[in-house]
């Protein structure tokens, strides 16, 4: 699974159990509240990302009565749209407008679902704004029902999440480079052992680590790191031996070259 995707399954659960026990729309890396008062005020919400630190976070709150299916923007869901207020009047039309062509009619099957039975709701979906940017926002809220259990009302949050994804992915390509290069050094060094135990050329000394690797169903670098460690500990002289050999018997290296251990 994707990084960015685990990570919107968090989200998503998080943001569920808190609404139902605090009324609080918060999603993993993420707190959004509104400026003293609730989401039905349309405040500007204050959002912050783990991902993007200080950097601001774009994020807007939304109304719409279904009696007439009057809606209320936020300013932050008229910038997530590309436009300043006044440019246009909110509609459901205009919104659903927005929506990605291959994500709409998911989106419009959602709350067409909670306007029946209430609820809440929570969507991952691309919108592309005025400007024809695509966003890759959040959409939660809830269906509020009448004393009768009559659906009246939708109201909630968009978060773009297009920043914080972006970053996230970045950070973990970071990681992985730095990882992949600790590893192939690890590598490089149980090789450079191998080769002067057991008199071997470079390939000879890296199959052996394969094999060893696939003997004992451990990773490569597992067994590399073990064959380093112990060269770099000045009390396990006998033991780098004793696993030098392991190794080569583990490898079924042929006996000319185990003859040659210690």
């Amino acid at each position: 699974m994707r990084p960015w995707a685990y990570q919107l399954r968090v989200f998503t659960a998080i943001l569920n159990l808190l609404k139902r026990q605090w009324r609080l729309p918060v999603l993993g890396g993420w707190v959004i509240w509104t400026g003293g008062g609730s989401v039905g005020e349309l405040s500007r919400p204050y959002t912050y990302s783990s991902a993007l630190g200080d950097n601001q976070c774009v994020a807007g709150t939304y109304h719409v009565d279904l009696d007439g299916w009057k809606v209320r923007w936020s300013d932050g869901m008229f910038q997530l749209h590309g436009y300043q207020r006044g440019e246009v009047v909110p509609t459901v039309e205009l919104l659903f407008s927005h929506k990605h062509p291959e994500d709409r009619p998911r989106c419009e099957e959602i709350v067409a679902q909670v306007v029946k039975t209430g609820g809440y709701y929570c969507m991952y979906h691309r919108i592309i704004d005025s400007h024809g940017r695509t966003r890759r926002v959040l959409t939660s809220g809830e269906a509020i029902a009448d004393d009768a259990g009559k659906v009246t009302a939708l109201e909630g949050v968009v978060i773009d999440l297009t920043s914080t994804l972006q970053r996230e992915t970045e950070a973990t390509a970071r990681d992985a480079v730095a990882g992949a290069t600790s590893t192939r050094s690890v590598i490089d060094q149980a090789r450079g052992i191998l080769m002067g135990q057991l008199n071997l050329g470079s390939d000879d000394a890296f199959q052996v680590l394969v094999s060893t690797s696939s003997h004992r169903n451990v990773k490569l670098v597992v067994v590399a790191a073990e064959l380093v460690q112990l060269a770099n500990s000045p009390s396990a002289g006998g033991y780098l031996n004793a696993a030098v050999k392991a190794i080569a018997h583990d490898s079924r290296t042929p006996v000319s070259a185990r003859r040659k251990v210690g």
